[in-house]
């Protein structure tokens, strides 16, 4: 009864607007403020006028619209228990929740050329939050099993699911050219890379390996993929993997950051840090790789953005604040960067969303 209940109440909201909730306080429409100004660090010298996009609560995952002028992030704060999807107009600030605010939200992303919107959400398996992870496990990172993947218009209406499969299905993001959309799934058992046409036809297979391999990107030309990797090393770490991902958890130990071709041949590390890397993103160039990292402190929970040749060459690192900076993403003209940090946070972990231009030859 009650899984016939939530069935009918998720065909109803499929076709229906999203509902009103508490917004994050969005930007002022001001290039630059005094007080984004003193958040940057003299040492970061590839970003200036550095400037707030958000303020208070959990931002992240920000991620440009096609013609530059928007932002579709998640929040969770005041009023919003758990992560829904919003987007942010550059030029105003101001923000709208585009999600249907039922269950928890993760990585949107633009579809057709800026017209609808790609998410994760658990809404179909259940309208309320998930509950938390259980950490008497140890450090461990949420797999909701109800996780399908969703597009809708950009103003959240015409929901559409993608995918409905067991497990895990997330992390996605677009090819260039707008036909191909790459995704991290468990419906094989373990966490691996697939790609899938944008009616969510054609799914294809990329990773074989055991270990996490998730969080992918395509690179400019539309021809490789960036993503992060956890190789498990030992039989022990494998076994334990294993009984996490069937209680829906994963334990991130050491990511390194990879690339393959489109097809999932070629696969090669880019990083060999010892470290958690992750969220990395193409430059412009297509040459390089920018991403977030706790090198070259391993146990440590100050994760800075390093940019990386992905040949492994020119390590480099760009902030430089003494807590988070994460999820970089140029934007599509490669001027400037957008990105989630803890910086200037009123309480302890506030994270919210900077942006900032790039400088490529300080």
């Amino acid at each position: 009864m009650t899984r016939a209940l939530v069935a009918l109440s998720a065909s109803l909201i499929l076709a229906a607007a999203p509902p009103q909730s508490p917004q994050p306080k969005a930007a002022a429409p001001a290039q630059t403020t005094p007080a984004g100004q003193s958040l940057l660090h003299p040492a970061e010298v590839h970003l200036k006028n550095l400037r707030q996009l958000t303020f208070g609560g959990q931002n992240a995952e920000a991620y440009w619209s096609p013609d530059g002028k928007q932002i579709i992030y998640q929040w969770a704060g005041e009023g919003v228990p758990c992560d829904q999807q919003f987007i942010l107009e550059l030029a105003t600030g101001k923000s709208a929740r585009v999600s249907n605010g039922l269950g928890k939200t993760t990585c949107g992303y633009f579809l057709d050329g800026g017209s609808r919107i790609l998410y994760a959400s658990t809404y179909m398996a259940a309208p309320e939050c998930p509950p938390p992870p259980d950490y008497s496990k140890g450090y461990v990172w949420a797999m909701y099993k109800g996780f399908d993947l969703f597009t809708a218009k950009v103003d959240g209406t015409d929901i559409k699911r993608l995918t409905d499969t067991p497990g895990y299905d997330a992390e996605a993001t677009l090819s260039p050219d707008g036909k191909s959309i790459v995704f991290t799934s468990l419906r094989d058992g373990d966490l691996e890379i697939y790609t899938m046409n944008t009616d969510g036809t054609n799914v294809k297979r990329l990773t074989h390996e055991t270990g996490y391999d998730g969080g992918p990107f395509f690179s400019p030309d539309g021809r490789r993929i960036v993503y992060r990797r956890d190789s498990l090393k030992t039989e022990e770490d494998v076994a334990r993997s294993r009984q996490l991902l069937a209680d829906g958890l994963y334990s991130p130990k050491t990511l390194e950051i990879w690339v393959m071709d489109r097809d999932g041949s070629h696969k090669k590390p880019v990083t060999n840090l010892g470290a958690s890397s992750f969220g990395p993103y193409f430059h412009p160039d297509g040459k390089r790789n920018i991403f977030a990292s706790n090198h070259p402190d391993p146990q440590g929970r100050n994760f800075d953005l390093y940019l990386i040749g992905d040949d492994g060459s020119g390590l480099e690192r760009l902030t430089s604040d003494p807590s988070f900076d994460g999820f970089p993403m140029f934007s599509p003209d490669g001027k400037r960067l957008v990105f989630a940090s803890n910086r200037g946070g009123k309480v302890r972990g506030e994270t919210n969303i900077f942006v900032a231009d790039w400088v490529e030859k300080p």
